[in-house]
């Protein structure tokens, strides 16, 4: 579900600014080979905080749709930055998020993925592709092939002869809810302009992991009215607060299914 400027000029800018500044958020990239000579990079984080990703996280706007979607209380499962640079952005392979997540304890695909295109999205620059309704084909089977882990080919390429193929073109600003079961890719990034994404996954608390991964366990999310974002954004002494993983030692879902 495509939501059209959710975030206005302004916020997206700061967000991008202060992104592109963000030394901690550069150091703490993960770096995975796509398997075409190209680097896919993203910075993850678990808990929102206080600066401007965590009051875009925590906003009204988003987190209540968020709710209306998973039709009870969520919680800030974790946030990422895609950083799809120009010309060296490598890409994703088809997958499902929940393809690895369930192997943190998750019973249910009760969870919800906002992406916000901080920069605009074109198939030029690897916009994200979808295929349309195939959360409804339920869990598929993954493997680890390099450094990603992807869906079974055999599966999506019937899927792709079934199913709409959408190339998720956005403007920066916009915003694209969608279900952990979404079979989605993108290609690698060709042209010179740069695409980054912010992605903020939530988890309803009646789906609370029976075990504990590098992600959160129910954490009360406290929202936030929606002028935080740019009342945060403005201030450049508290905007780039966040705590970043280290994915590299500490994600083991998508390492996993070597093991399975």
């Amino acid at each position: 579900m495509f939501q059209r400027c959710l975030f206005s000029s302004e916020e997206i800018s700061l967000l991008g600014e202060t992104a592109r500044n963000d030394h901690a958020m550069d150091k703490a990239a993960s770096t995975m080979d796509d398997g075409e000579g190209n680097d896919v990079r993203l910075s993850l984080w678990n808990h929102p905080g206080n600066g401007i990703y965590g009051m875009i996280a925590r906003s009204e706007r988003i987190v209540d749709k968020v709710e209306q979607l998973l039709e009870d209380e969520a919680y800030h499962y974790h946030s990422k930055m895609i950083l799809k640079d120009a010309k060296i952005g490598g890409a994703w392979a088809w997958h499902q998020d929940y393809g690895y997540w369930y192997q943190n304890g998750l019973l249910f695909p009760n969870l919800c993925s906002v992406m916000i295109a901080v920069d605009e999205a074109t198939e030029e620059n690897g916009c994200l592709q979808v295929l349309k309704s195939s959360h409804k084909i339920g869990r598929i089977n993954h493997i680890l092939a390099g450094d990603q882990a992807g869906a079974d080919m055999e599966q999506v390429e019937e899927a792709k002869n079934r199913l709409e193929l959408v190339q998720c073109t956005m403007s920066a600003g916009d915003a694209l809810f969608f279900h952990p079961n979404t079979l989605h890719c993108s290609a690698a990034n060709l042209s010179d302009k740069a695409r980054w994404a912010l992605i903020c996954c939530y988890n309803a608390k009646s789906n609370n992991p029976y075990k504990e991964s590098h992600h959160p366990s129910y954490t009360k999310l406290d929202k936030v009215t929606d002028d935080q974002v740019l009342i945060v954004g403005r201030d450049e002494a508290i905007r780039s607060n966040a705590e970043f993983a280290n994915l590299v030692e500490d994600d083991q879902s998508a390492k996993s299914l070597n093991e399975n």
